[in-house]
């Protein structure tokens, strides 16, 4: 995500805000201290906002590889929580309106923009009428500490689990884990109460994800690994101890909890549960939407408006299909081509170890290029895995799971190799562009990377910015010369439809009504995606509504300001300083990046 800019904090050792004065001899007189700049000023409040944070927050402590509150992981779900995530948004707030933005550099008053865009929007979702929506229905089968622990307790995602103490440390946070499933019940019950429900196709998925956990033998399941992997160098009586203690917690603790959540829901929570799917038909959802809109594009569009950009955007994508089709020489309709796509021998891969091949070999083809197109390159390594069997039937196609800042832990491209038969063969460059290279990889490791940044930059961000530049970044597949294949280029105009449709669909579900089998066929109509992935993804826009709303609205930012930037620039266009302007002061609000690039732009012509 940035090539960072060293001119961003050249002082920025973010020195605390409060250290201590050395005493003065009595005899002295009192030696005035110079007053602290403007720029001091804001760096000392970011360094305290973060560290404040990372308290709170332990988790994005441990995933930066800092392990002082690996001990523990939050107090979520709590007023307590809640009530320090709104004093912390408003004290810091309060602060940063006290620094003159004027006397700041130009970097800087981005960084002042970002922080204030941050912790306004933090408030506007901590208020009582919102938490009452929000915290009342804490998992769904997409987002939740049910599908996330099992991955991270595994120990294969870097968090450190080599001495005793890591290990004493892990098993707090299965403590923690609970705790915070004993709280998620409590949370559900009094959303049950006051009329605030999911919606029973979540439910159901939740009670299968959790079914297929608890099936698994505690000594074959992702938290027993610590123990299959700890170090024989450990002193024997401490490797026989923390053996009794992972299987106690594990077997009675997690597994414990996770049957508690299961019957729960199963028994109590699923009679009760909205039939409907749509997040304006539940109470308090329409006011609920349209903030989570504004979250996560960061503009003030409405359902509607949304909605038509989306139509819009479908009728021209599929234009660009009917030409593909022409061009391949099919006979018969666009539908009859999506059918011969989904089913036809040629576009299938026919195991798991082929298909990650595939991407090895596309990785290797990216890496060819991407010079041409970037000045810095992520230090952070790339490596590429399919989904685990315990969470790949609810998974997207892809995904990204970012390293550590220092490399220790490489950031991870995710692929789906659940139902192959249903997946098909000509997306897979335009996945890989989007998932690592140059998609969310370079976005989010090359943020972090850069020590210059403050930590919110750092490790911040939001929807519309990294999930437009991934889709910003499938785009760069025709400048390298990879769509030339006619069935490549329909591959990436089909994942193109995807984020079009999107707006269409998201928009129907959760503000027209449009009922999930309704929103699927609509997906098949108008794409070659199998019934596997459009049923993943209309489950997926059920359970987080808004977030891929975000794709295109910042995906179409971006390409617009590219085009300005050109028209402007003519001849003194440079695609890798463009791409480092949008990259190098980390993920921006729409309007900030806006703002941004017009003013590079001015700077670049008298330049």
């Amino acid at each position: 995500m940035k090539s960072l800019r060293s001119a961003l904090l050249a002082t920025a050792l973010l020195a605390a805000p409060f250290a201590a004065t050395p005493a003065l001899a009595k005899s002295a007189a009192p030696t005035a201290q110079p007053a602290q700049s403007e720029h001091d000023q804001l760096f000392a409040l970011f360094a305290k906002s973060d560290e404040d944070s990372l308290k709170r927050n332990p988790l994005s402590a441990l995933f930066r590889g800092d392990t002082r509150y690996a001990d523990r992981l939050g107090d979520y779900l709590t007023p307590e929580y809640n009530n320090a995530e709104r004093k912390a948004a408003e004290d810091e707030l309060a602060a940063l309106l006290k620094i003159d933005r004027t006397k700041l550099s130009p970097t800087d008053q981005i960084a002042w923009d970002v922080f204030k865009y941050d912790r306004t929007s933090t408030l506007k979702g901590l208020t009582p009428e919102i938490l009452a929506l929000t915290d009342t229905r804490p998992l769904n089968h997409f987002f939740g500490f049910h599908t996330f622990y099992p991955t991270l307790a595994s120990g294969k995602t870097g968090i450190p689990m080599k001495t005793v103490a890591d290990h004493e440390n892990s098993l707090k946070r299965h403590a923690d884990y609970v705790k915070l499933i004993d709280r998620s019940i409590a949370k559900f019950r009094e959303g049950k109460a006051n009329g605030v429900l999911e919606t029973k196709l979540t439910v159901r998925n939740m009670i299968e994800q959790l079914d297929t956990q608890l099936k698994l033998p505690v000594e074959q399941s992702p938290y027993w690994e610590p123990v299959k992997g700890m170090d024989p160098a450990l002193p024997e009586a401490d490797r026989t101890r923390l053996t009794a203690d992972y299987r106690k917690a594990v077997g009675e603790g997690i597994y414990g909890a996770n049957t508690r959540l299961r019957d729960f829901l199963r028994d109590e929570y699923l009679p009760a549960a909205r039939d409907s799917v749509g997040l304006s038909q539940m109470k308090g959802g329409e006011k609920l939407y349209s903030l989570a809109i504004e979250n996560t594009t960061t503009l003030p569009y409405s359902a509607e408006e949304l909605h038509q950009l989306g139509l819009s955007e479908v009728k021209r994508i599929r234009d660009g299909m009917e030409q593909v089709k022409n061009e391949v020489g099919f006979k018969g309709t666009l539908a009859e081509f999506f059918t011969f796509i989904r089913t036809d021998p040629q576009f299938k891969r026919k195991s798991s170890e082929e298909l990650t091949q595939r991407y090895y070999d596309i990785g290797k083809m990216v890496d060819g290029k991407i010079g041409e197109y970037f000045a810095v390159l992520p230090k952070t390594p790339l490596q590429i895995r399919p989904y685990e069997e315990f969470r790949e039937k609810f998974e997207a196609g892809g995904s990204y799971q970012q390293g550590t800042p220092d490399g220790s832990r490489p950031g991870t491209f995710y692929f789906n190799a659940y139902d192959l038969p249903s997946r098909t063969t000509p997306g897979e460059v335009t996945l890989y562009l989007h998932e690592g290279a140059p998609g969310h990889h370079f976005q989010i490791s090359l943020a972090q990377e850069n020590d210059k940044l403050p930590a919110f930059m750092r490790f911040g961000g939001n929807t519309a910015f990294a999930e437009g530049w991934a889709l910003y970044a499938e785009t760069l597949g025709y400048d390298m010369g990879f769509f030339k294949d006619p069935y490549s280029r329909q591959g990436t105009l089909d994942d193109e439809m995807l984020r079009a449709m999107r707006l269409v669909v998201d928009t129907g579900i959760h503000a027209k009504g449009w009922t999930r089998d309704q929103a699927i066929e609509y997906m098949l109509a108008n794409s070659a995606m199998g019934r596997t992935d459009a049923t993943a993804e209309v489950e997926r826009y059920i359970a987080i509504p808004s977030q891929a709303l975000a794709y295109k609205v910042g995906a179409l930012t971006i390409q617009r300001l590219r085009r300005e930037a050109e028209a402007a620039l003519g001849k003194q266009f440079d695609i890798r300083a463009f791409h480092d302007q949008v990259l190098n002061t980390g993920a921006l609000p729409m309007p900030v990046l806006e703002a941004k690039i017009r003013a590079w732009i001015k700077a670049t012509k008298r330049g």
